[in-house]
C-alpha cells in the first residue's frame, strides 16, 4: 500500500521534531558542538568507542590480538556515549570529523595519530600486527571483498530495517517491507557462503568475520530492533547460525563484546579488569 501522506518540498529543511528516537542528537551538520578533550590512557592504542555492532569490531580484534600474544596490541577502551552526545565534543570530532565510534589514536610510534571508521581500523591493526589478513594475493582479496561487503551492507541493516521497524515514529509499510527485503537478502547471501566454507572469506579466521559477526550475531540473536529475528525468520538461516555459536566460543569474541557495555566494562584498560565480572559473561556462546 502506498504511503500518500507525504509530499516532499521543494526544498527540504530539517525539523528536529520528527528524527524518532535519535531526534535529541542527529542534525544535517557536522563538527563540534561542545569543548572537550578526550581522556589518554597509557596503552600504545588509545580507543573512543561504544559496544554498539561497529564498536564491538574494534575491542573483538585487540582482544583477539591479546588472546594470540601480541602484547603490543594493550588497549584503553574509553566510553562514548552517543546518546550523550560525546561524539560531538571537540576532542571526539578531532579525532573523527564524521562524529561516529569508533575512533583510534594509534600512539605505538613516534607520532600518534587517528583512524577512523571500523573497517579501516580493522585493516590498519591487521596490517600492523600481521595478524587475521592473509598474505597471498587471492585469499587477501577475498577477505577485503567480504570486509567491503559487510561495511556496505551495515547501513540496511541498521539505518533501514532497524531504523524503520523499530525505531521511526510512525511504521511506513513501504519502508519496512523494503528493508526486511534487503536484510533477509544479505543473511541468504552469508548463509549461502557459510555453507561452502566455514568462514566468510574461507577456512582460516579473519577480519572479515569480525567485521560481521557483531552486526550479524547481534540480529539473529534477536538482540535488536524489538526482535526483528522473528519478524525476519532468521532461524531459517542455518549456517549463519553455525558460524555464529563458533565465533562466540572464542575467548577474544566473548571478551571484545562486553568492552564499552553497560553489562560489561565501561572501560578496559587492562586484562585484569575482566576479573570483576560474572565468568559466565566470558563463556560466549
Amino acid at each position: 500500500m502506498a504511503d500518500t501522506t507525504y509530499t516532499p518540498p521543494q526544498v527540504w529543511t530539517w525539523d528536529q521534531e520528527n528524527g524518532g528516537r535519535f531526534a535529541g542528537i542527529n542534525r544535517p551538520t557536522a563538527g563540534p558542538r561542545t569543548e572537550r578533550d578526550l581522556p589518554v590512557g597509557d596503552h600504545p592504542f588509545q580507543l573512543y568507542s561504544l559496544g554498539t555492532p561497529n564498536g564491538q569490531k574494534v575491542t573483538i580484534m585487540f582482544e583477539e590480538l591479546l588472546h594470540a600474544g601480541h602484547s603490543g596490541a594493550e588497549y584503553d577502551a574509553w566510553m562514548i556515549n552517543i546518546m550523550e552526545s560525546d561524539q560531538f565534543t571537540s576532542g571526539f570530532v578531532d579525532i573523527n570529523p564524521n562524529s561516529k565510534i569508533p575512533a583510534l589514536v594509534d600512539r605505538s610510534g613516534a607520532t600518534p595519530f587517528r583512524v577512523f571508521e571500523s573497517g579501516a581500523i580493522l585493516v590498519h591493526l591487521a596490517e600492523k600486527f600481521d595478524f587475521l589478513l592473509p598474505r597471498d594475493p587471492a585469499r587477501r582479496a577475498e577477505t577485503f571483498s567480504w570486509l567491503m561487503w559487510q561495511m556496505g551492507t551495515a547501513p540496511f541493516l541498521g539505518g533501514g530495517f532497524g531504523h524503520f521497524f523499530a525505531y521511526a515514529p510512525v511504521k511506513i509499510e513501504y519502508a519496512i517491507n523494503r528493508y526486511a527485503m534487503e536484510a533477509k537478502r544479505i543473511f541468504d547471501v552469508a548463509d549461502r557462503q557459510l555453507a561452502r566454507t566455514q568462514f566468510l572469506a574461507g577456512d582460516e579466521y579473519s577480519i572479515a568475520d569480525i567485521a560481521a559477526f557483531p552486526w550479524l550475531g547481534m540480529i539473529h540473536g534477536g538482540h535488536a530492533y524489538n526482535n526483528g529475528a522473528e519478524f525476519l525468520a532468521l532461524h531459517e538461516y542455518k549456517h549463519v547460525g553455525r558460524w555464529i555459536t563458533e565465533l562466540s566460543k572464542r575467548p577474544g569474541v566473548a571478551r571484545g563484546r562486553l568492552v564499552n557495555t553497560e553489562k560489561g566494562l565501561a572501560e578496559r584498560h587492562a586484562a585484569s579488569d575482566f576479573d570483576a565480572l560474572d565468568p559466565e559473561l566470558l563463556k560466549g556462546g
